[in-house]
């Protein structure tokens, strides 16, 4: 999580949990993420097969989404 740093260094709080669904599926462990940031909260709930596959795809998603941020930011400043 500290290399979201270099995308928006705004970010005030990350709280991550990893949980385990309680099914026979495959896809069972769930990765939540939220950061807050100043203007609001993102958050990340999603199911995957393993928590490695969570963290990589989690951790691209949040570049994204801070990203449009920081350009939405730029555009009104």
């Amino acid at each position: 999580m500290d290399k979201l740093d270099q995308f928006y260094d705004k970010i005030n709080k990350s709280t991550i949990l990893f949980k385990f669904k309680n099914s026979s599926e495959k896809a069972n462990k769930i990765f939540e993420v939220q950061l807050s940031i100043p203007g609001g909260v993102i958050n990340i709930n999603k199911v995957f097969r393993t928590f490695e596959e969570g963290v990589n795809i989690t951790a691209s998603v949040l570049k994204r989404q801070l990203k449009k941020r920081k350009e939405k930011l730029r555009k009104y400043s």
